[in-house]
């Protein structure tokens, strides 16, 4: 938790508390449904809460925006970002229906307000967004093809609508086909070594009407 407020010292009281309570929530739950492995429980601050929100080092949500969590898992990039980001939309999606069980029940306990959970294949969302994110559930090429009709055409941010993609290690033949695409490097922002290889990709997305 002290790990938070290191990189974001403007929190809420709200949001602080949201945050200290999601070690217990995820130890809780983990023990009836396994979504987390038990040494990321333990680093659960480092390695899932402090690298979702390495987007939010990158881009900040504006009030109204909407922003799609493609295979959230347990709930990661999403919750972290919800909880930074209280008047932004979030819809976390995942095929699983054990892992968005859990993402239910860590947002009821939060008490998140703009958070939507869906059950299914992101091909199945019939909606867009103004950015999507993930952590590396495929390679670029799959995830473009599974999300570029889902982006919003009007743009409100600093960067353009796309994808804010968390990513590891070399991306050069991986993003080959994606010259429009922009990596920002997590060690600008947090000096722990967890973050070494890590990175967030931007990749805008032309909106296809």
């Amino acid at each position: 938790m002290e790990l938070i407020k290191k990189y974001f010292s403007n929190l809420t009281e709200t949001q602080l508390e949201q945050f200290s309570k999601l070690q217990e929530l995820y130890q809780d739950w983990n023990l009836k449904i396994n979504v987390v492995s038990r040494k990321d429980i333990d680093e659960l601050y480092l390695r899932h809460v402090l690298h979702s929100l390495g987007i939010a080092k990158v881009m900040e949500f504006k009030t109204g925006a909407k922003v799609m969590d493609v295979g959230t898992g347990g709930g990661f990039p999403g919750i972290p970002l919800a909880i930074l980001f209280p008047e932004t939309q979030f819809h976390l999606v995942d095929s699983i229906g054990k892992k968005i069980k859990v993402v239910n029940e860590v947002v009821e306990g939060l008490g998140l307000e703009n958070v939507k959970t869906i059950h299914g294949r992101v091909e199945e969302v019939d909606e867009t967004y103004d950015f999507i994110v993930s952590r590396a559930v495929a390679q670029m090429e799959t995830f473009h093809r599974w999300v570029k009709n889902k982006v919003k055409k009007k743009e409100n941010h600093a960067l353009k609508n796309g994808i804010l993609y968390l990513k590891g290690g070399d991306l050069t033949e991986e993003l080959a086909n994606f010259p429009k695409a922009t990596i920002y490097d997590l060690p600008d922002f947090f000096e722990e070594d967890f973050f070494e290889t890590k990175k967030v990709v931007h990749l805008p997305i032309k909106f296809k009407g």
